[in-house]
Protein backbone atom coordinates (compact mmCIF):
# COMPACT_ATOMS: atom_id res chain seq x y z
CA UNK A 1 0.00 0.00 0.00
CA UNK A 2 1.47 3.48 -0.86
CA UNK A 3 0.67 6.31 1.46
CA UNK A 4 0.58 10.05 0.74
CA UNK A 5 2.32 12.25 3.77
CA UNK A 6 2.10 15.81 4.25
CA UNK A 7 4.95 16.53 6.15
CA UNK A 8 4.16 20.09 8.58
CA UNK A 9 5.80 21.59 11.03
CA UNK A 10 3.76 20.24 14.05
CA UNK A 11 5.77 16.29 13.65
CA UNK A 12 9.27 15.66 13.79
CA UNK A 13 10.22 14.16 10.69
CA UNK A 14 11.70 11.08 11.93
CA UNK A 15 8.20 10.25 13.65
CA UNK A 16 6.29 11.26 10.69
CA UNK A 17 8.54 9.15 8.10
CA UNK A 18 8.63 5.91 10.25
CA UNK A 19 8.12 2.70 8.20
CA UNK A 20 8.33 4.78 5.14
CA UNK A 21 9.37 3.11 2.03
CA UNK A 22 9.68 5.70 -0.54
CA UNK A 23 10.34 9.35 -0.22
CA UNK A 24 9.52 11.71 -2.62
CA UNK A 25 11.51 15.11 -2.30
CA UNK A 26 11.37 18.77 -3.71
CA UNK A 27 13.92 21.07 -4.00
CA UNK A 28 12.79 22.26 -1.20
CA UNK A 29 14.56 20.12 0.44
CA UNK A 30 17.96 20.42 0.45
CA UNK A 31 19.10 17.32 3.37
CA UNK A 32 17.40 13.37 1.96
CA UNK A 33 16.08 11.30 4.96
CA UNK A 34 18.54 8.09 5.22
CA UNK A 35 17.07 4.28 4.99
CA UNK A 36 14.61 4.78 2.38
CA UNK A 37 14.01 4.79 -1.08
CA UNK A 38 14.86 8.24 -2.62
CA UNK A 39 12.48 10.00 -5.51
CA UNK A 40 11.93 13.18 -7.17
CA UNK A 41 10.15 15.34 -10.17
CA UNK A 42 12.35 16.69 -12.58
CA UNK A 43 10.63 20.13 -14.55
CA UNK A 44 13.78 21.26 -16.27
CA UNK A 45 16.98 22.14 -16.33
CA UNK A 46 16.95 25.86 -17.14
CA UNK A 47 19.10 26.27 -14.80
CA UNK A 48 22.02 24.71 -16.35
CA UNK A 49 20.92 25.25 -20.03
CA UNK A 50 20.22 29.35 -19.16
CA UNK A 51 21.44 30.03 -15.93
CA UNK A 52 21.65 33.95 -17.15
CA UNK A 53 17.56 33.37 -16.91
CA UNK A 54 17.69 32.48 -13.07
CA UNK A 55 19.15 34.66 -9.95
CA UNK A 56 22.81 33.43 -9.23
CA UNK A 57 20.59 32.07 -5.49
CA UNK A 58 18.55 30.53 -7.64
CA UNK A 59 21.15 28.67 -9.80
CA UNK A 60 23.13 27.69 -6.94
CA UNK A 61 20.29 26.22 -4.79
CA UNK A 62 19.63 24.04 -7.90
CA UNK A 63 23.02 22.76 -8.15
CA UNK A 64 23.32 21.88 -5.15
CA UNK A 65 19.98 19.94 -4.56
CA UNK A 66 21.39 17.90 -8.34
CA UNK A 67 24.45 17.15 -6.55
CA UNK A 68 23.42 16.12 -3.18
CA UNK A 69 19.88 14.64 -4.10
CA UNK A 70 19.03 14.03 -7.70
CA UNK A 71 21.98 11.82 -8.42
CA UNK A 72 21.09 9.40 -5.42
CA UNK A 73 18.14 8.98 -6.39
CA UNK A 74 16.31 5.08 -6.75
CA UNK A 75 13.91 6.78 -9.40
CA UNK A 76 13.32 9.96 -11.26
CA UNK A 77 10.14 11.52 -12.61
CA UNK A 78 10.17 13.68 -15.81
CA UNK A 79 7.46 16.08 -17.18
CA UNK A 80 8.42 15.74 -20.70
CA UNK A 81 10.95 13.46 -22.98
CA UNK A 82 12.71 16.55 -23.91
CA UNK A 83 13.77 17.09 -19.98
CA UNK A 84 14.27 13.50 -19.72
CA UNK A 85 16.98 13.99 -22.30
CA UNK A 86 18.48 16.94 -21.09
CA UNK A 87 18.58 15.21 -17.50
CA UNK A 88 20.65 11.88 -18.93
CA UNK A 89 22.92 14.56 -21.27
CA UNK A 90 23.67 17.27 -18.46
CA UNK A 91 23.26 15.65 -15.42
CA UNK A 92 24.79 12.07 -16.60
CA UNK A 93 22.21 10.38 -14.71
CA UNK A 94 21.13 6.47 -16.68
CA UNK A 95 18.33 6.39 -18.68
CA UNK A 96 16.53 3.55 -17.03
CA UNK A 97 16.40 5.69 -13.53
CA UNK A 98 14.11 8.34 -15.38
CA UNK A 99 10.45 7.79 -16.68
CA UNK A 100 8.57 10.52 -18.12
CA UNK A 101 4.79 11.47 -17.03
CA UNK A 102 3.13 14.19 -18.18
CA UNK A 103 1.17 16.59 -15.53
CA UNK A 104 -2.37 16.67 -16.21
CA UNK A 105 -4.37 19.95 -16.31
CA UNK A 106 -7.47 20.84 -14.54
CA UNK A 107 -10.66 19.54 -15.70
CA UNK A 108 -12.23 23.28 -15.85
CA UNK A 109 -10.21 23.74 -18.97
CA UNK A 110 -12.20 21.17 -20.94
CA UNK A 111 -15.47 22.54 -20.51
CA UNK A 112 -14.28 26.53 -20.31
CA UNK A 113 -16.81 28.89 -21.13
CA UNK A 114 -15.44 31.69 -23.15
CA UNK A 115 -14.73 35.28 -21.21
CA UNK A 116 -16.28 38.23 -23.13
CA UNK A 117 -14.36 41.38 -24.12
CA UNK A 118 -14.90 44.07 -26.19
CA UNK A 119 -12.30 43.21 -28.82
CA UNK A 120 -11.28 39.78 -29.93
CA UNK A 121 -7.85 39.29 -28.61
CA UNK A 122 -4.42 37.63 -28.95
CA UNK A 123 -3.70 35.78 -25.44
CA UNK A 124 -0.10 35.32 -23.58
CA UNK A 125 -0.28 33.83 -20.27
CA UNK A 126 2.61 33.36 -18.05
CA UNK A 127 4.81 34.80 -15.09
CA UNK A 128 6.89 38.21 -16.64
CA UNK A 129 9.73 37.08 -17.00
CA UNK A 130 12.89 36.97 -19.07
CA UNK A 131 12.79 33.17 -20.49
CA UNK A 132 9.48 33.71 -21.32
CA UNK A 133 10.12 36.24 -24.48
CA UNK A 134 7.80 38.90 -24.63
CA UNK A 135 9.74 41.19 -25.70
CA UNK A 136 10.42 39.27 -28.67
CA UNK A 137 6.39 39.14 -28.41
CA UNK A 138 6.15 42.74 -28.47
CA UNK A 139 8.22 43.14 -31.35
CA UNK A 140 6.71 40.65 -33.71
CA UNK A 141 3.52 42.72 -32.64
CA UNK A 142 4.69 45.71 -34.00
CA UNK A 143 4.89 44.20 -37.54
CA UNK A 144 2.07 42.70 -37.99
CA UNK A 145 -0.42 44.39 -40.01
CA UNK A 146 -1.77 47.40 -38.97
CA UNK A 147 -5.36 46.15 -39.54
CA UNK A 148 -5.07 42.82 -37.44
CA UNK A 149 -3.89 45.13 -34.87
CA UNK A 150 -6.73 47.47 -34.87
CA UNK A 151 -8.87 44.83 -34.84
CA UNK A 152 -7.16 42.40 -32.44
CA UNK A 153 -6.14 43.11 -29.33
CA UNK A 154 -3.19 41.95 -27.72
CA UNK A 155 -3.72 40.57 -24.10
CA UNK A 156 -0.86 39.85 -21.69
CA UNK A 157 -1.75 37.88 -18.68
CA UNK A 158 0.88 36.95 -15.26
CA UNK A 159 2.85 37.87 -12.49
CA UNK A 160 6.00 39.97 -12.48
CA UNK A 161 8.35 37.70 -12.08
CA UNK A 162 12.36 39.17 -12.21
CA UNK A 163 14.11 41.44 -13.89
CA UNK A 164 10.94 42.49 -15.61
CA UNK A 165 10.96 46.68 -15.10
CA UNK A 166 11.77 47.57 -18.67
CA UNK A 167 9.32 44.76 -20.36
CA UNK A 168 6.60 45.57 -18.10
CA UNK A 169 6.82 49.35 -19.22
CA UNK A 170 6.72 48.33 -22.67
CA UNK A 171 4.05 45.51 -21.86
CA UNK A 172 1.70 48.29 -20.29
CA UNK A 173 2.53 51.12 -23.35
CA UNK A 174 2.15 48.39 -26.03
CA UNK A 175 -0.47 45.83 -24.75
CA UNK A 176 -3.54 45.29 -22.10
CA UNK A 177 -1.97 44.10 -18.99
CA UNK A 178 -4.09 42.33 -16.91
CA UNK A 179 -1.44 40.91 -14.21
CA UNK A 180 -2.27 38.28 -11.88
CA UNK A 181 -5.59 36.36 -13.12
CA UNK A 182 -7.02 33.78 -10.61
CA UNK A 183 -6.73 30.74 -11.24
CA UNK A 184 -10.51 30.23 -11.55
CA UNK A 185 -10.99 32.93 -14.74
CA UNK A 186 -8.21 31.53 -16.87
CA UNK A 187 -9.71 28.99 -18.56
CA UNK A 188 -12.72 31.69 -19.60
CA UNK A 189 -9.84 33.49 -20.90
CA UNK A 190 -8.06 31.20 -22.49
CA UNK A 191 -11.54 29.96 -23.97
CA UNK A 192 -12.06 33.05 -25.55
CA UNK A 193 -8.59 33.77 -27.42
CA UNK A 194 -8.43 33.89 -30.95
CA UNK A 195 -5.04 32.69 -30.15
CA UNK A 196 -2.65 31.84 -27.47
CA UNK A 197 0.76 33.08 -28.59
CA UNK A 198 3.57 31.31 -25.86
CA UNK A 199 6.98 31.81 -27.37
CA UNK A 200 8.95 31.00 -24.60
CA UNK A 201 12.17 30.55 -25.11
CA UNK A 202 12.74 27.35 -22.84
CA UNK A 203 10.13 25.34 -20.92
CA UNK A 204 9.57 21.97 -18.91
CA UNK A 205 6.59 21.42 -20.06
CA UNK A 206 4.48 24.18 -21.25
CA UNK A 207 1.27 24.25 -19.36
CA UNK A 208 -0.63 27.23 -20.60
CA UNK A 209 -0.14 25.43 -24.41
CA UNK A 210 -2.33 22.82 -23.18
CA UNK A 211 -4.80 24.83 -21.09
CA UNK A 212 -5.11 26.48 -24.23
CA UNK A 213 -5.47 23.27 -26.30
CA UNK A 214 -7.81 22.28 -23.90
CA UNK A 215 -9.98 25.46 -23.68
CA UNK A 216 -10.29 25.52 -27.26
CA UNK A 217 -7.80 27.92 -28.53
CA UNK A 218 -5.51 27.82 -31.44
CA UNK A 219 -1.80 27.95 -30.41
CA UNK A 220 1.30 29.23 -31.77
CA UNK A 221 4.24 28.50 -29.82
CA UNK A 222 7.70 28.59 -30.16
CA UNK A 223 10.10 25.38 -31.97
CA UNK A 224 12.36 24.37 -29.10
CA UNK A 225 13.04 22.50 -26.13
CA UNK A 226 9.71 20.93 -25.10
CA UNK A 227 7.10 22.55 -26.88
CA UNK A 228 6.98 20.61 -30.17
CA UNK A 229 6.35 17.66 -28.51
CA UNK A 230 3.82 18.56 -25.84
CA UNK A 231 1.65 20.52 -29.24
CA UNK A 232 2.57 18.20 -31.83
CA UNK A 233 0.41 18.58 -35.11
CA UNK A 234 -1.72 20.77 -32.63
CA UNK A 235 0.07 23.91 -32.98
CA UNK A 236 2.09 26.37 -35.19
CA UNK A 237 5.58 26.78 -34.19
CA UNK A 238 7.98 29.28 -34.70
CA UNK A 239 12.02 30.11 -34.26
CA UNK A 240 11.21 32.29 -30.91
CA UNK A 241 14.32 34.62 -31.58
CA UNK A 242 12.59 35.79 -34.69
CA UNK A 243 9.70 38.42 -34.17
CA UNK A 244 9.65 38.17 -38.09
CA UNK A 245 8.87 34.65 -38.28
CA UNK A 246 6.62 35.25 -34.93
CA UNK A 247 4.48 37.68 -36.33
CA UNK A 248 4.31 35.86 -40.19
CA UNK A 249 2.95 32.76 -38.20
CA UNK A 250 0.04 35.05 -36.07
CA UNK A 251 -0.56 36.85 -39.25
CA UNK A 252 -1.49 33.65 -40.84
CA UNK A 253 -3.78 32.07 -37.67
CA UNK A 254 -5.63 35.21 -37.67
CA UNK A 255 -6.33 35.55 -41.18
CA UNK A 256 -7.45 31.95 -41.69
CA UNK A 257 -10.26 30.91 -39.33
CA UNK A 258 -9.84 27.25 -41.81
CA UNK A 259 -6.58 26.77 -39.77
CA UNK A 260 -7.76 28.17 -36.71
CA UNK A 261 -11.02 25.39 -36.45
CA UNK A 262 -8.44 22.73 -37.65
CA UNK A 263 -6.14 23.53 -34.50
CA UNK A 264 -9.15 23.72 -32.33
CA UNK A 265 -9.89 20.35 -33.33
CA UNK A 266 -6.85 18.83 -32.71
CA UNK A 267 -5.77 20.63 -30.10
CA UNK A 268 -8.94 19.68 -28.28
CA UNK A 269 -7.95 16.00 -29.13
CA UNK A 270 -4.55 16.36 -27.88
CA UNK A 271 -5.34 18.01 -24.59
CA UNK A 272 -7.02 14.50 -23.79
CA UNK A 273 -2.86 13.03 -23.25
CA UNK A 274 -2.58 15.48 -20.36
CA UNK A 275 -5.46 14.11 -17.80
CA UNK A 276 -4.64 13.80 -14.06
CA UNK A 277 -6.13 10.42 -14.04
CA UNK A 278 -3.82 9.53 -16.35
CA UNK A 279 -1.29 11.06 -14.26
CA UNK A 280 -1.96 9.69 -11.13
CA UNK A 281 -2.41 5.87 -12.82
CA UNK A 282 1.62 6.26 -14.64
CA UNK A 283 2.20 7.84 -11.21
CA UNK A 284 1.62 4.86 -8.73
CA UNK A 285 3.02 2.44 -11.96
CA UNK A 286 6.22 4.32 -11.00
CA UNK A 287 6.41 4.46 -6.96
CA UNK A 288 5.45 0.65 -7.44
CA UNK A 289 8.78 -0.49 -9.27
CA UNK A 290 10.79 1.89 -7.52
CA UNK A 291 9.33 -0.20 -4.50
CA UNK A 292 9.44 -3.26 -5.59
Amino acid sequence: MIHLVNLGRSHGLSQILAGTDIFHISHHLQRAPRGMRLTSTLYDLTWTLMPHFHTPENVSAHRRFADKVLTRTDGLIAISENTRRDAIRLLKIPPERITTIYPGIAEEYFKARPTQRERPYVLYVGTIEPRKNLDTLLDAWRIVKPDLRHEYELVIAGMDGWSTQATLERVRTEATYLGYVPEANLPGLFAGATALVYPSLYEGFGLPVVEAMAAGAPVLTSNTSCLPEIAGDAALFANPLSPAQLAGELTRLLESEDLRNQLIERGRRRAQNFRWESCAARSMEFFRNVGS
